[in-house]
């Protein structure tokens, strides 16, 4: 992700969470590669979605993942998801952990996919909601091939 895509991320934060993330949130990321990477998802130059990584110690949480929804149902979320996973991979991570909303099933089915297990649950961990989340993580093996 690039400052100039931070624009159309935010459009895309506020379409998709009911406390989306500000500019300024994602410009302070983008200026530490040393432990944060966005990528975003382009169709004709046009970002229609994102991921984020938090990463170090061998270890990485993913911060957000959320396709425009004028865009949802083509695999761009996987797309991404995939992409992130590669990335852990080269970092040599061993594990990646997130945060889902428990009434965001759509969301858990595709981290289950990719190989993500439920590991807890933090009560109210959304405060402008007060709803739970499950914690999910994703064991990686430097042989793991990831697909598609």
């Amino acid at each position: 992700m690039r400052t100039d895509h931070v624009e159309k991320v935010v459009e895309i934060e506020k379409k998709s969470f009911p406390a989306p993330w500000n500019r300024s949130v994602f410009v302070n990321h983008l200026k530490h590669p040393e432990f944060a990477k966005y990528i975003v998802a382009t169709i004709d130059n046009v970002v229609v979605g994102y991921i984020g990584l938090f990463f170090g110690g061998n270890y990485g949480q993913i911060t957000n993942l959320a396709v425009d929804p004028a865009y949802q149902n083509q695999g761009i979320g996987i797309g991404l998801l995939t992409t992130i996973i590669r990335f852990a991979l080269v970092k040599k991570l061993i594990t990646i952990s997130l945060e889902v909303r428990v009434s965001n099933s759509k969301a858990q089915e595709l981290y289950k996919k990719m190989g993500f297990n439920f590991v807890g649950k933090r009560q109210g961990y959304y405060q402008e909601t007060g709803e739970d989340a499950y914690v999910m993580c994703l064991q990686l093996e430097q042989n793991t091939k990831i697909i598609p």
